[in-house]
């Protein structure tokens, strides 16, 4: 079995029920199935922001564990992840504006400037806007360069999710540290892999110029 045959035929749809389950369970809760809570509304907050910034963090996970791993074929696996994360994040702020704010400006206003997490929140809510409607395969080869560019706001969005967690979770941060430890890590891969392929590059230049000059 190739890993491709495995990633597309096998992880691929594992995956995308795993990332129903949330969803799933919120229906159930709409049908009585499951226990919604005395507080409905903040039940279904608190499931899509979490799904949401656990996907995130999953999809930033893909690009060290490919290099790491050599298992290229993961990179299928992305789009996936990030728009069920941007299908979350928008039954998040959807919940938030009708069921919570019944769409008053006044009182959206209101709690803002009460509860910065809400301007933090929905700033990372706008990030993920143009990461959504460019991940088509027409999109990526429009944008070409460009593309790659404007996808680095999944780290900044993904930034400003765990920031947003933490806000909210201000009175017991123990969780929220936990994903932003996990944030850090990814990060600093990152910057480990960007410094690795920098000096990758940078080899035969030096290489070069300290070779004597032709005479």
């Amino acid at each position: 079995m190739t890993r491709l045959y495995f990633t597309t035929r096998i992880l691929k749809p594992i995956a995308f029920v795993a990332c129903l389950g949330p969803a799933a369970w919120l229906v159930l809760a709409a049908l009585g199935r499951v226990d919604f809570g005395a507080d409905p509304v903040k039940t279904i907050q608190v499931t899509t922001g979490l799904a949401t910034l656990v996907l995130l963090l999953i999809t930033l996970v893909i690009t060290p564990t490919r290099r790491l791993a050599g298992w290229n074929e993961l990179i299928r696996l992305r789009r996936m992840l990030g728009l069920f994360a941007f299908f979350y994040v928008l039954l998040h702020a959807v919940t938030y504006f009708v069921f919570d704010q019944s769409l008053d400006p006044g009182l959206i206003w209101a709690d803002t400037v009460k509860h910065p997490r809400i301007a933090v929140g929905f700033l990372a809510f706008l990030l993920l806007i143009p990461l959504a409607l460019t991940s088509t395969d027409r999109m990526v080869r429009r944008l070409g360069k460009r593309w790659g560019r404007l996808h680095r706001l999944i780290y900044f969005a993904t930034a400003l999710g765990v920031l947003h967690y933490l806000m909210v979770q201000k009175l017991d941060l123990r969780k929220g540290m936990i994903y932003a430890l996990v944030f850090a890590g990814l990060m600093l891969a990152r910057l480990v892999f960007a410094l690795q392929k920098r000096a990758a590059l940078g080899s035969p230049v030096r290489q070069y110029g300290t070779a004597e000059k032709p005479r």
